[in-house]
């Protein structure tokens, strides 16, 4: 019997290509895939964990589609798998919290995820471990989960596509070696790890050879491309980059710019750490790559950036930030930053806000800072009030909401190029998918392509073109 299987995929956009790997290893096992959680004989849902918000959504999902089998007789059967972040941060808790779900997969195991599924159902024998993958992280037989992943896809990796046709992401590299304070992340992804610069160039040119239009690269940290496989020293923390010593970011882009056809390439999750002169100069030097760059900062204050541990400082990101300015005309800047971390200060929440409004981003967000169990901040002293913090992001949202109109208002006038999205909404070069604002455009402009329109109104963080 053929299993019909569906999947709820959470979190960011590195989730989705796992999502992605997932049903595509499902459809080359022959299984059918179903949108409708009611007609599925397995349902996975891959989770996240990142901050507590999204732990507790996926949560809700997974103790949802435990509900909806209980209480529909025809589900009675469905077999419920739990994936991702969550399962991998807490392999070892998790089987004895939820013993309603049927098994527990890691991040390595997106690719085992069919022969799994057939011995769930009783259709065959469990996946032998790899050489070195090590044991799961508990005694239970549901659990698949290994402690230390090391799994990175590459161009030959079966994935089917969950974005629309006309843009795709494509994760560069896998694991983040930063070991900020407030972040889980590297203790569920492990180490950075690479793919070779060829394997994402064999995958982009066959992206663009299926008529995506957008090329978002994505990792944890991707302006760290290529180094973890430079012999010798890495280089540190805001060190000059010499990609003569190897592969890098810039020479993923100029070899990525070379390939035949029209299209963006957009860079998401950069660290300023390792932003270098000749990132720079490529970003200037490469048409097709989108004059957009998203670079999480996080703070300005010396004192929070060390108790952060981000490995640069506000002298360094100032720097940096003008260099970008000076020398990517056009360019657009993504921003995040978090207040509200334990020890932050007015003077230091003051400098904040003085930094936003100096360099007024032209896309950016803030975050209340979230206590994450495992962290290094977890258990800091001088953890900030809620209602401080919630003081604070209110204060900071209202300043950026304020950059943001008089931004869009100067885009009035303008003729700008932009990809259409859907019928009547686009998106600029400074918009990336499902984050970013949208231009509203006229109804006739073919979905999938490119077009260009005159800006004549704005709506919030939206535009309006005329034509």
């Amino acid at each position: 019997m053929s299993a019909t299987v569906g999947l709820i995929s959470l979190g960011c956009a590195k989730n989705l290509i796992d999502s992605e790997v997932m049903i595509g290893h499902l459809a080359e096992a022959g299984m059918s895939l179903t949108p409708d959680p009611e007609l599925a004989d397995v349902l996975i849902v891959n989770t996240c964990s990142f901050i507590d918000i999204a732990k507790k959504e996926s949560i809700d999902a997974v103790f949802g589609a435990v509900k909806a089998r209980t209480d529909d007789p025809d589900r009675a059967r469905q077999k419920i798998i739990v994936a991702g972040c969550l399962s991998q941060r807490f392999a070892k808790d998790l089987p004895g919290l939820m013993p309603e779900v049927d098994a527990f997969i890691g991040l390595d195991q997106v690719t085992k995820v069919a022969p799994i599924i057939r011995n769930l159902l009783g259709e065959g024998a469990l996946p032998a471990p790899a050489d070195g993958e090590g044991a799961s992280a508990t005694d239970d037989p549901r659990d698949f989960v290994t402690l230390k992943p090391k799994f990175v896809p590459d161009y030959t990796t079966p994935r089917f596509r969950l974005t629309p046709d006309h843009f795709a992401y494509v994760k560069i590299a896998e694991g983040c070696n930063h070991t900020c304070s407030f972040c889980i992340i590297p203790q569920i992804r492990g180490r950075h790890r690479s793919r070779s610069q060829e394997s994402v160039v064999r995958e982009v040119e066959s992206l663009v050879r299926s008529g995506v239009k957008e090329i978002n690269l994505i990792s944890q940290d991707t302006t760290y491309f290529g180094m973890d496989q430079w012999s010798g020293e890495r280089p540190k923390p805001s060190s000059p980059v010499d990609s003569s010593k190897g592969e890098s970011l810039s020479t993923l882009l100029r070899a990525l710019n070379a390939i035949e056809g029209e299209f963006w390439i957009r860079l998401l999750y950069t660290h300023p750490a390792h932003w270098s002169d000749e990132l720079i100069e490529t970003i200037a030097a490469c048409d097709k790559v989108a004059k957009y760059v998203d670079i999480p900062l996080q703070h300005i204050s010396d004192r929070m950036l060390d108790a952060m541990k981000r490995v640069t400082t506000g002298g360094h990101i100032r720097d940096l930030l003008r260099r970008m300015r000076a020398g990517i005309p056009g360019l657009g800047i993504r921003t995040t930053f978090i207040v509200g971390f334990p020890g932050e200060t007015d003077d230091d929440f003051r400098e904040l806000m003085e930094f936003i409004r100096e360099f007024r981003f032209e896309r950016a967000g803030v975050f209340q800072y979230s206590k994450e169990e495992g962290t290094r901040a977890y258990g800091l002293p001088n953890q900030v009030h809620h209602m401080t913090r919630r003081s604070r992001w209110s204060r900071a949202m209202a300043e950026l909401q304020r950059i943001a109109a008089e931004t869009n208002k100067a885009q009035v006038g303008k003729t700008v190029r932009v990809l259409v999205e859907s019928p009547g909404v686009a998106r600029t070069e400074w918009d990336a998918p499902e984050i970013d604002g949208s231009v509203h455009v006229p109804a006739g402009l073919t979905v999938g392509e490119f077009a260009t329109v005159t800006i004549g109104d704005w709506r919030g963080y939206d535009l309006v073109a005329t034509h």
